[in-house]
């Protein structure tokens, strides 16, 4: 499923992250540590992986 605005991108990057080993789980905050709970690699792989061009910074 592909994120629907900037800040969603983002947070499923910072979880991408946390998921792989390359940040501290710690550190998350928000939707990206719901991220990481609920979402598998591939999932947030998908979501971080959405080009952020004609995408609003956050939904409405």
């Amino acid at each position: 499923m592909p994120a629907k605005s900037g800040a969603q991108q983002k947070a499923a990057g910072a979880a991408l992250s946390a998921k792989r080993g390359n940040t501290k789980v710690g550190d998350l905050q928000g939707a990206a540590k719901d991220m990481y709970d609920s979402m598998s690699e591939k999932e947030l792989e998908e979501m971080a992986g959405t080009s952020r061009r004609d995408k609003p910074e956050h939904e409405n």
